[in-house]
């Protein structure tokens, strides 16, 4: 497994995540627009902001090294439902090196131990066929939910614009794995 952690956004973040976000392959796979430093500014100030306002869980992965690797948070809190979305992009020179499993992990131990709740959506747009396939490396994740949550299904697809898959992480699926799998200890 490999080792990560996750930390609060940062402005000095900023330069690494545009120059991540800007590869080819990273922004058609999240469906980016050209953008600037400036707009990463914005991006990154926003986002700290919907945390503070208790929104969104949003986290910066850095590898062993400390290194910038990519964005994992959580969205669309829902404390009644007891449910959230999870978004997660890894920068295009650390794909299938095991990042997405580790970063996935961390950030779904913050969704269920630390913010209690039940369900953790992730979606993919039907086009985006690599974001599917890893996710269906997951071994804790159900998949192809859409019959069972119609209306996660629904507004995934509307925020989207377009037809998207739904999976999702149950807060007993993923604690059983933890539980086989003792030796897994992330810092977040």
């Amino acid at each position: 497994m490999k080792k990560i952690q996750l930390v609060k956004h940062q402005e000095e973040y900023c330069e690494e995540i545009f120059r991540l976000s800007s590869a080819l392959p990273v922004k058609e796979a999240l469906g980016l627009p050209d953008g600037t430093v400036e707009d990463t500014k914005r991006f990154i100030q926003r986002v700290m902001n919907e945390e503070e306002a208790g929104k969104t869980v949003p986290r910066v992965i850095l590898n062993e090294e400390d290194k910038l690797i990519g964005l994992t948070d959580l969205m669309f809190i829902d404390y009644q439902k007891k449910s959230c979305h999870i978004g997660t992009w890894i920068g295009y020179e650390y794909w299938g090196q095991g990042f997405n499993e580790a970063s996935k992990i961390a950030i779904l131990q913050i969704a269920f131990e630390e913010l209690g709740l039940d369900y953790v959506f992730a979606g993919a747009r039907v086009v985006n066929i690599r974001s599917q396939k890893a996710q269906e490396k997951l071994s804790f994740i159900r998949l192809h939910v859409e019959s069972a949550f119609p209306e996660e299904h629904k507004a995934l697809e509307k925020k989207e614009k377009q037809p998207c898959v739904l999976n999702v992480f149950c807060k007993e699926d993923f604690l059983a794995y933890i539980d086989r799998n003792k030796g897994i200890t992330l810092t977040h």
